[in-house]
């Protein structure tokens, strides 16, 4: 089975709300007040949503941290999910009940 691409935060950040919106990352980084490096980090795909950009990318557009935050850990676990694979499936699963 062919696996879809991962789609990083940056490129949901830059497709959904800055090229609809006409923003430049220089403008998205002076709005939020962050070093333009960081904007255009985030939508190449070489850096993180912190907390700290969450917080202001939800603020700037109204929407909730929590989106921006999930849309990083989503990422983030496939990423690592597909590089360790292997090891998960060998996991086996306990025999415990919980309580």
């Amino acid at each position: 089975m062919t696996r879809l691409k991962n789609i990083h935060p940056g490129e949901i950040l830059l497709h959904e709300f800055m090229f609809p919106m006409k923003i430049t990352a220089y403008q998205l980084s002076k709005d939020l007040g962050i070093p333009q490096t960081r904007i255009s980090q985030i939508i190449k795909g070489k850096r993180r949503i912190t907390a700290d950009t969450a917080l202001r990318l939800s603020s700037y557009f109204g929407n909730s941290p929590k989106f921006w935050l999930g849309l990083q850990n989503d990422f983030d676990i496939e990423e690592r999910k597909r590089a360790i694979d292997s090891t998960l499936k060998n996991i086996r699963k306990t025999s415990r009940q919980f309580v």
